[in-house]
Formats: C-alpha cells, sequence, structure tokens
C-alpha cells in the first residue's frame, strides 16, 4: 500500500471485519482486539491480522482458548498479541 491514507482505509476495513464476525464470542474477542491495536499497526502487521481474519471462526476461537494448537504458518506476532490481549466485559 501506498500512503497514510491507504493504511487508515486498511484500518477501517479491518476493525469492521474484526466487529462483525459472525461469531459472537470472535466479534467481542477481536473487535476490542482491534479497537485497542489496530490503530498502532505497521503495513506488515496488517497484513498478519487481514491473513489472521480470513481465518476460520472456529478455528481462531479454539487457538484463543487453547482448544487447538496454532499451525506454524498462523503462529504471528500478531496473533501472540491478540493471545495476550484480555476481553474487558
Amino acid at each position: 500500500m501506498g500512503d497514510g491514507t491507504d493504511l487508515e482505509t486498511r484500518r477501517k476495513r479491518l476493525l469492521y471485519r474484526s466487529v462483525y464476525r459472525g461469531n459472537k464470542e470472535n466479534d467481542i474477542l477481536l473487535g476490542q482486539f482491534a479497537r485497542a491495536h489496530i490503530g498502532s499497526f505497521d503495513s506488515a502487521e496488517l497484513d498478519q491480522y487481514e491473513k489472521l481474519l480470513a481465518t476460520g471462526d472456529n478455528d481462531i476461537f479454539d487457538w484463543v482458548s487453547g482448544k487447538a494448537e496454532i499451525p506454524g504458518d498462523a503462529d504471528t506476532p500478531v496473533l501472540r498479541k491478540l493471545l495476550a490481549f484480555r476481553v474487558k466485559f
């Protein structure tokens, strides 16, 4: 992507995709995570986050809840930030 405007456009699009997942648990988790972190993500981190959002909701939930091991290709610094993130209710 080009300038900062492109990054902001990507951030807004990814925030929307985070909040409206179709799975309430992931809506909450990813929505709060994106609101807390997406503004500081650089282009490479946005790429990692976009790849994560392309993953199925059940896989993401299973990784975060510890029900399934994270495959090597999905184990990124952004996913590690998500695993360390705590949702506020």
